[in-house]
């Protein structure tokens, strides 16, 4: 019976939209055993009653897969960024405090926009193009050796975590990202990617790319994926050098 009484405690910092002033609402949840944090914010829309008995608005947050595999769960748990639906109650700290990632426009409550990703996903061409949408028949193999780290690199959900624990990224910096600087060197080992190698590379050294970045580490230290981002941002300092010396000498083919 003591298990059932027991509640949590939710510290949250809400805004109602964009241009509205943050604060802290607390909440009580009925405790269950294996909870995550997302169990907790269901039931507090189930219930929209704050810790003083108020009724409130219901907390707004993104989820989708709620097997951290999509990145839309993202906020900062506890003063770490990370995946809330991976965030299991029994392991954190009480009271648990919630808030959105401080690097991205809040929209409401725990919702950010994270359209910077998107556009620096843009910037350094993240997808590989296809020539029409008739069917073109099996590509290229990529060679295994090849295959079997390429894997690893895209494992990358765009949760946002690395450049919120990035001190490069910031207000005063338009640094595209860690995620970003990886990415290219996925696509570009893709043997039908790589025809498109050195437009990848010019986006990486366009104003905001691969200069701004200041090897913290703290990247790959809080990647919920271990995706070895340090790796590849040694790995595309070297091409975009490369790169820059071609573009001298009037070659647009890159390794």
């Amino acid at each position: 019976m003591a298990e059932e009484s027991k509640t949590i405690t939710f510290i949250i910092t809400r805004q109602d939209g964009p241009d509205s002033a943050p604060y802290e609402e607390t909440f009580n949840v009925p405790y269950r055993p294996n909870m995550n944090v997302i169990s907790g914010l269901m039931e507090i829309r189930k219930n929209p009653v704050n810790a003083n008995g108020d009724k409130t608005s219901p907390v707004q947050w993104d989820m989708n897969c709620l097997e951290e595999v999509c990145g839309a769960c993202s906020m900062v748990i506890n003063g770490t960024a990370r995946q809330s639906c991976a965030a299991l109650v029994d392991q954190l700290e009480q009271p648990i405090r919630l808030a959105p990632m401080a690097t991205f426009p809040v929209v409401r409550d725990l919702v950010v926009d994270r359209e910077r990703m998107f556009d620096a996903m843009k910037q350094v061409k993240a997808w590989i193009p296809i020539d029409g949408t008739h069917d073109l028949g099996p590509g290229p193999r990529m060679a295994e050796k090849n295959r079997q780290w390429a894997y690893e690199l895209s494992k990358c959900m765009t949760c946002g975590v690395c450049l919120e624990a990035c001190p490069n990224v910031n207000d005063k910096s338009d640094f595209i990202g860690p995620f970003a600087l990886s990415l290219p060197r996925l696509y570009n080992a893709h043997p039908t990617g790589a025809m498109n190698a050195s437009e990848r590379l010019d986006g990486l050294m366009e104003e905001g790319g691969i200069q701004g970045c200041g090897n913290s580490q703290n990247c790959v230290q809080v990647c919920p994926k271990g995706i070895p981002l340090t790796t590849s941002i040694a790995a595309m300092n070297r091409a975009t050098t490369i790169q820059s010396f071609k573009n001298f000498f009037g070659s647009d083919k890159a390794n």
